[in-house]
């Protein structure tokens, strides 16, 4: 993995998370983030209360804080929710959306996509949270958009377990160019339809990846 970036705490933690550097269920506290990650014990502080408002850390007792688990409860749940929201923000953003910008983060999904080690994994994913959201920033609602983050923070998380376990992508940029036509299309029936049909695809290859093997037969799904 690449070194850390201190001026970016959150980001720092989050992707530990998402590469189980800092695996499910796993005890966290200020000393060890401070120590972990070179930030003070205030802003370590700090990004454990942020973390646990978005579930990411869950605190068990005064004293035991830890990382949330990842289950096929909390992963059939995040489809369900991005099943139920995607559509119909990028339906409603529609022609609003910034095809320049999208088109671009593609292109450089498309590249990331030839190899899949660690950090390219990572950037991949990363890249692709940026372009749903900028499908979905377009529609006016910071609310709605700040859980649609949540969710594709969670959706990184999952991500990577198919990406370790296949060697793969769980989807492509072919898929993504399809969807981009459809949004240009502005006919929102049809958006709707296809963010659906891929978000339904999509759960399909991760659920079947993880059925495939026998090291997920436990609680928390480690890679």
């Amino acid at each position: 993995m690449s070194k850390h970036d201190t001026s970016d705490p959150y980001g720092m933690i989050m992707d530990a998370i998402v590469t189980q550097s800092l695996p499910p269920s796993q005890k966290v506290s200020e000393n060890i983030l401070s120590e972990t990650f070179g930030i003070s014990r205030a802003i370590a502080r700090n990004m454990m209360e942020r973390l646990v408002a978005q579930h990411f850390l869950v605190t068990l007792s005064p004293r035991v804080t830890q990382v949330a688990p990842l289950t096929l409860l909390e992963i059939r749940q995040n489809f369900m929710l991005r099943r139920m929201l995607l559509p119909e923000v990028i339906s409603l953003a529609g022609a609003k959306v910034d095809f320049d910008r999208i088109v671009a983060l593609n292109d450089r999904i498309a590249e990331l996509m030839q190899s899949t080690d660690d950090d390219a994994a990572l950037e991949l994913l990363k890249t692709n949270k940026e372009l749903n959201l900028a499908l979905c920033e377009p529609v006016g609602y910071p609310l709605m958009v700040d859980w649609i983050r949540q969710l594709e923070d969670t959706a990184m998380r999952i991500y990577w377990l198919y990406v370790k376990t296949k060697q793969s992508y769980p989807y492509s940029s072919d898929q993504q160019n399809i969807i981009i036509d459809v949004v240009r299309s502005d006919d929102s029936k049809r958006i709707q339809t296809c963010i659906t049909d891929m978000i339904a695809q999509t759960e399909e290859r991760v659920l079947n990846a993880i059925f495939q093997n026998k090291q997920f037969y436990t609680q928390d799904l480690i890679v």
